[in-house]
């Protein structure tokens, strides 16, 4: 990723490409912790002397050992082929877009340093753009994500990827692809700010540091950082959009929000923080790491 006004010096074509694989191989790695998450996030509040309702999952860790006991290791990478769909669309266009957006708010003559505000602003359209195109992939996702162990004879939701496709269209519409689209393009244009524009940002900084170069020491710092700042900051949208979509008892975004702080308190906006840490903060150093190292490959195989 370009820590200055300067253009990519590889093509269009080998930015989305390099960003979709890097995306994509991070996903694999880090999906048995976003599972994790989902389950954590949708998990409502106990009644209080309800033996019944206590807590399934309790923690990262727990969540993980939980769902490998009771359904196997497998179902850890429940959404695996709707992640990578929606990889190579939202990573590719969110990740790939970043630079070409960015260069055109800062204009074609630009010198220096890129402000922050322009980078927030164009991570923040790439987000809102990418996830556009990309929600009925979450939405298929998540409700993979969501689905725990059936009791004997009940049969699942959906059998697979395509099958959960093709069930919500026949049952609830196209248009029900798109649910949680508002949620969704707020987490996610919120997310790819403090995701590219951290990284961007500090590796600028760090590459401004006597000793310090660019080479895999300093995308791992940046990529921490990033990580670190796009779960502070979009914690709270994350639950709304997972519980939007997992549950459709809420009727919009401002009601699953009000019901989740009046049935659940202020911290559920931040259930699964430390999944969602160890999520982001490894997906973001080990996609980031990828990707300059993709980057680098392409601009060898556009340059002989």
């Amino acid at each position: 990723m370009v820590a200055d006004g300067k253009k990519s010096d590889i093509s269009l074509g080998g930015t989305l490409a390099s960003s979709a694989f890097a995306a994509c191989f991070a996903e694999i790695c880090t999906i048995p912790l976003d599972t994790a998450k989902v389950r954590l996030q949708l998990q409502k509040k106990a009644v209080a002397g309800d033996a019944l309702s206590l807590p399934k999952y309790r923690g990262m860790l727990g969540t993980v050992a939980t769902i490998a006991r009771e359904e196997g290791v497998a179902a850890l990478w429940k959404g695996i082929v709707p992640g990578l769909h929606r990889q190579c669309l939202f990573g590719g266009l969110r990740i790939g877009m970043y630079e070409p957006v960015k260069n055109l708010y800062v204009g074609e003559n630009f010198v220096g340093d890129v402000p922050l505000t322009k980078k927030i602003l164009a991570a923040l359209t790439t987000g809102a753009l990418g996830i556009t195109v990309a929600n009925p992939t979450d939405l298929v996702k998540v409700r993979l994500q969501a689905e725990g162990k059936l009791s004997p004879g009940v049969p699942r939701r959906y059998s697979g990827a395509m099958n959960a496709y093709s069930t919500i269209i026949r049952q609830e519409g196209v248009a029900a692809l798109w649910t949680g689209l508002g949620p969704n393009v707020a987490r996610n244009a919120i997310i790819n700010a403090a995701e590219l524009a951290s990284y961007d940002q500090v590796k600028q900084t760090i590459l401004k540091i006597p000793g310090f170069t660019d080479n895999v020491v300093t995308h791992l710092f940046s990529g921490l950082g990033a990580g670190f700042f796009a779960v502070c900051i979009g914690s709270p949208v994350d639950v709304v959009k997972s519980r939007m979509m997992g549950d459709s008892a809420y009727k919009s975004t401002l009601d699953c929000f009000v019901k989740t702080l009046k049935n659940d308190g202020p911290l559920a906006f931040y259930k699964g923080f430390i999944p969602n840490f160890g999520r982001l903060g490894s997906w973001n150093v080990i996609m980031f790491l990828t990707l300059e190292q993709a980057k680098k490959f392409v601009k060898n195989m556009e340059s002989s």
